[in-house]
């Protein structure tokens, strides 16, 4: 036991209850895990060699942040391959604006770069001769990335015709530690270059000439290029030397055969230029002939009809980036021109399998997309390192050109992650650590943090932890101090939920204060003159219309909290999720059935001291309605006369549910005292300023006066800079940064044009523009991540790129993968790594319905993913008999039991043999976990209302919100060992919840002991769970009931097929649903 922790001697060291102790058959690979971070090395790219030239909009960056990075330091060694300076980590001074793409979506979105890199040396790209770009108009995207054969509908990834072998074959003797710098296939002919001397020091693999041409394409499948002469300098000066003019002195390169790709593993970031296109195809003949047509009838019937035709009618392209079937980014749509010049730049971080990658050239049209061609660069080009670049024919589904010299002038350079330094020292590595780049808001420094678990958490019911410098670990409150915070507020109150239930209690264990529902005290705050608004999701299906009143299929109360509210100076707000005006009609019946907002944060002002006022805000995934409160015991049945007689929550059951347990719910929340509250605060102004915008008739008023209170004409209220700051020297204070998924149609404030969205760190979309820094923040968290992992969240689907079925379903989102690679390069390392994830043991709701069954699919699906991943890593090492895949990586659920209380008769009544009869004889329920949490080495956490799957790591379909926050002073890179500050103490805390109990070994989550301890633990709490046996349970961490063997093959658990009572296959089953409904 660690002695600087103070335990009460119950339940937590209850010697009658205790667990069995853990299999010792294998041997620690590694006897001293973790050790201190590298030292002072520099983070990042190595030093670029180069500048591109200037962007045609903007010189200079405009975001919020630019961010100091250092020059590396001077190496004798010859330049490695130049690279942009975006990873660049360190001590001193290139500011310049950094834009990271997160592209995996089931839309084609993507961010674009304009900026000018402020390096020291210079780097060419193509001698583009064109004239300046056309005036961007306000077209964008009408596709999405997930395929369809349809050639004129873009609601899916264009479909290719193959053109390598099946990726099945190819990942069966695929070896996950390939040489990132090692040629792995046979090089290509040489290219024929203008001079001997160019040649002998070209690479063979690559393109020597950058220039394909775009009339000829032999039987075989290969391309022609052009010669260039500079380009032959590629590795023996440097790639970024080189120059790419687009000229007639044209010779031929003969690539390999699409037969002959490899697919390879690509596993760090792809820094691409889609610089213009030439010559492209007239796609819009029809609409012009339609146009022409019209207008022969007189006056300007013709424009009315086609709505204000131009008399020159082309194409309206765009680019998507893709690979296998994942949308890395696209580019904005020009208007009507046939040689478009976009200039934008992309960083995109990739894990995944593939032989090519391909630039998808579309022309956005009234109804969809057309697909124009492809450009496809075989991975094998770009695997060490070189940049590839240079015009290339534009191919369509045939193989041929879409027009006689149509071509896409691109470069394309890969950085594998040992290059990636920015990645190699954990978190908030430096005093000049700038937090997570490329995101909406930036890192705040100097603010407080409170971590919460569940409503509430009663005095005494979890064990004292002692922290480092004498601290003391709090358990916050967290229903007690929202409750605080709304009734202490002077001049606003602001919450967005995707639930708000005025009947809500918030306080239930002090009685002079329990009777306050959360409708009165907000009804009683208003009447003081508090402005208290409210952003509520408007569930479709619950409607009050000339009387008849529904509750909806959801259950969000939302229509009956309006009606409480109505004569009241409390404004609320019901919010629909609503797809943009420029969407199909599909489109927008799918967004505004299928989708929600999902936020959920209260903001409030608070007392600063001298008559001043500050915000503070709360976040996490705690709405404020009926069954969420709870407390770390988690009762099922003890407390349905006192806490929870008002409250029953289960909709597991269906028809009566008199006697049954109820569903209880954990989670996770916190409290942002500081700068980053400002942040929140922003985020509900955006969004209510796009929900109250005038519709209809209200349009005709001839003034609009908005609820929201000026802030900044109120001088009591400080603002961010001026609000009060914990100081740098404070071994308490916080960094907090603010993240979100969420689009253009559900904010107001975004750019108008898409090429301004770069300032914000925006994502170009489906004519729409996306913030989705929530699954940035996680793919970096992740990467930077030395020791392990844990996770709380309600959904864990992602990846599905990498499935061994199902590839194309669009649950993209790199997160599961990006853990399984962590493992594996840790693995590899022979390191020690470990994550632990918790998720419920089923989606809320019937476990057997088609929905639930689908979800729980693609969770298996992912589950053995990352389990092969780790396998086939462990095999290429030598390691497999030493050590199985569930020694790295562990699912968990959470589950209770609760015998009868002395006193109590059990039901003599002979139970029907359904849900309801089984529990109440068994007398056990799921936990049901609603977190959406991370945690990384103890020094980082993540916390918000973002579930791990699709829906909200998109940004185009559940809007959402989270924070990403560390102490400065309690990380590994500052106290090169485990840092003991609050976010060691919340997870300590959270074990101690689901264990029961506390070990020594829990301090080191990375090591096998602890690895292997917990795992026995979870399987003997499953056991006991299962079991026909009614016994009291302590410990709530219930293994997942699923068998990985060594080979990471996931398999239903014998005897435990399905769900204890309630049924349902536990492994899912591939039942017929839409599958935007269950990713």
């Amino acid at each position: 036991m660690d002695n600087n922790n103070n335990y009460p001697p119950s339940p937590y060291h209850n010697q009658t209850y205790s667990y069995p102790p853990p299999p010792n058959q294998y041997p620690d690979p590694n006897p001293n895990p973790g050790g201190a971070p590298p030292g002072s090395s520099p983070y990042g790219y190595p030093q670029p060699q180069y500048s591109y030239y200037p962007p045609p909009f903007s010189n200079s960056p405009s975001g919020h942040l630019n961010y100091p990075y250092p020059s590396p330091s001077p190496s004798p060694s010859p330049a490695p391959p130049s690279a942009p300076p975006h990873h660049q980590t360190g001590y001193s001074s290139h500011p310049y604006q950094y834009t990271l793409q997160h592209g995996y979506a089931d839309f084609e979105y993507g961010s674009y770069n304009y900026l000018q890199h402020q390096v020291s040396s210079s780097f060419h790209p193509p001698d583009i001769q064109s004239e300046t770009p056309p005036n961007l108009h306000n077209r964008q995207d009408s596709s999405s990335s997930m395929g369809d054969s349809t050639p004129r509908f873009d609601n899916n990834s264009p479909t290719y015709p193959p053109v390598y072998p099946p990726i099945d074959d190819q990942l069966a003797n695929m070896r996950l530690s390939d040489n990132q710098y090692k040629p792995s296939a046979p090089a290509s002919p040489a290219a024929p270059a203008a001079s001997s001397a160019s040649v002998a020091s070209l690479p063979q693999k690559y393109h020597s000439g950058p220039l394909p041409r775009t009339d000829k394409q032999d039987g075989t499948g290969n391309l022609y290029a052009y010669p260039n002469n500079s380009f032959s300098r590629w590795e023996t000066s440097s790639p970024s030397q080189m120059d790419m003019p687009y000229g007639a002195n044209m010779q031929l390169v003969q690539l390999p055969s699409k037969a002959s790709l490899k697919v390879l593993l690509l596993h760090g970031n792809l820094d691409i230029w889609v610089n213009e296109a030439k010559n492209l195809p007239n796609m819009d003949m029809f609409h012009k002939t339609l146009g022409d047509m019209f207008n022969k009838f007189p006056g300007t019937m013709g424009n009315k009809i086609e709505g204000q035709m131009s008399k020159s009618v082309t194409s309206d392209p765009y680019v998507s980036i893709t690979i296998t079937g994942a949308t890395l980014g696209r580019t904005f749509v020009i208007s009507n021109d046939e040689n478009p010049v976009w200039m934008q730049n992309f960083i995109v971080p990739v894990a995944h399998y593939a032989a090519e990658v391909h630039f998808v050239v579309k022309d956005d049209d009234i109804v969809g997309s057309q697909q124009i061609g492809t450009v496809s660069i075989p991975i094998e080009h770009i695997y060490k390192g070189g940049r590839v670049q240079g015009f290339f024919p534009i191919l369509n589904a045939s193989g041929k050109p879409a027009k006689a010299g149509a071509v896409l002038s691109l470069s394309i350079q890969y950085y594998p992650m040992e290059q990636l330094s920015i990645y190699h020292h954990g978190i908030g590595a430096g005093p000049d650590y700038y937090g997570v780049p490329g995101t909406y808001f930036p890192l705040r420094r100097g603010g407080k943090v409170t971590l919460y678990q569940d409503a509430h958490v009663p005095d005494g019911s979890l064990p004292s932890l002692k922290l480092e410098n004498g601290m003391q670990y709090m358990h916050g409150k967290c229903w007690r101090d929202i409750f605080d915070a709304i009734r202490h507020a002077r001049r606003l109150i602001y919450i967005t939920g995707w639930s708000v239930w005025h009947k809500v209690r918030l306080i239930r264990d002090d009685n002079s204060l329990s009777d306050y529902t959360l409708g009165e005290l907000l009804k009683s705050k208003s009447q003081e003159g508090v402005r208290v608004l409210l952003l509520v999701w408007d569930d479709p299906t619950s409607r009050s219309i000339l009387g008849y009143k529904t509750d909806g299929v959801m259950q969000t109360h939302d229509e009956e909290t309006r009606r409480f509210f109505k004569h009241s100076s409390v404004q609320v707000l019901l919010c629909p999720r609503v797809a943009g005006k420029r969407h199909s009609w599909v489109k927008q019946r799918e967004v505004g059935v299928i989708y929600t907002h999902h936020q959920k944060t209260v903001i409030v002002d608070a007392d600063a001291g001298n008559d001043k006022r500050r915000i503070i805000a709360f976040v996490g995934g705690l709405d404020l309605c009926d069954g969420r409160y709870d407390t770390p015991q988690h009762h099922l049945f003890r407390t349905l006369q006192t806490l929870h007689a008002d409250d029953y929550h289960n909709p597991t059951y269906a028809g009566s549910v008199a006697g049954c347990p109820r569903e209880p719910w954990h989670d996770l929340h916190s409290k942002i005292d500081g700068p980053a509250a400002y942040d929140v605060l922003t985020n509900f102004e955006e969004r209510w300023l796009k929900a109250a915008k005038p519709h209809g008739i209200k349009k005709l008023k001839l003034s609009y006066d908005d609820a929201l209170l000026r802030i900044e004409r109120m001088p009591e209220i400080l603002g961010m800079f001026d609000a009060p700051c914990v100081r740098d020297d404070d071994p308490e204070g916080w960094h907090v940064q603010v993240f979100r998924s969420i689009d253009s149609n559900s904010v107001k404030g975004f750019p108008k044009e898409p090429k301004d969205a770069t300032s914000r760190n925006l994502f170009c979309g489906k004519n729409v523009l996306i913030d989705m820094s929530i699954h940035t923040a996680y793919v970096k968290a992740i990467r930077a991540a030395q020791h392990f992992i844990y996770i709380e969240n309600q959904y864990f689907i992602g990846s599905s790129y990498n499935w061994n079925q199902h590839r194309d379903v669009g649950a993209n989102n790199l997160i599961p993968m990006e853990i399984a690679l962590k493992i594996a390069e840790k693995i590899r390392a022979h390191e020690r790594f470990a994550a632990y994830i918790i998720i419920p043991m089923w989606p809320e709701g019937n476990p057997t319905g088609a929905a639930t069954q689908r979800i729980l699919f693609w969770q298996h699906k992912t589950m053995q993913m990352m389990y092969e991943t780790i396998s086939k890593a462990l095999v290429e090492v030598g390691l497999e008999d030493a050590y199985t895949p569930q020694d790295y990586l562990n699912f968990y659920c959470l589950g209770n039991r609760e015998a009868l209380d002395e006193g109590n008769q059990p039901d003599n009544q002979t139970p029907a043999s359904t849900p309801q009869g089984l529990s109440r004889k068994f007398r056990r329920f799921m936990i049901y976990v609603h977190s959406k949490g991370m945690i990384v080495d103890d020094e980082y956490v993540i916390l918000g209302s973002a579930n791990i799957n699709q829906r909200s790591m998109e940004g185009t379909r559940d809007t959402e919100i989270a924070m990403g926050a560390y102490q400065p002073h309690h990380t590994w890179a500052r106290k090169l060992s485990s840092p003991h500050g609050q976010i060691y103490g919340y997870r300590m805390s959270l074990w101690a919840e689901h264990l029961g109990v506390l070990e020594e070994c829990f301090t080191r989550p990375e090591s096998l002991e602890c690895v292997r301890r917990v795992r026995s633990m979870g399987e003997a709490n499953w056991n006991q769970f299962a079991s026909n046996e009614v016994s009291e349970m302590r410990g709530h961490l219930l293994k997942y009931p699923v068998d990985v063997d060594r080979k990471g093959k996931v398999k239903p658990l014998p005897g435990s097929e399905t769900f204890p009572d309630v049924g349902g296959n536990i492994i899912g089953s591939f039942l017929a649903i839409q599958e935007n409904l269950t990713i």
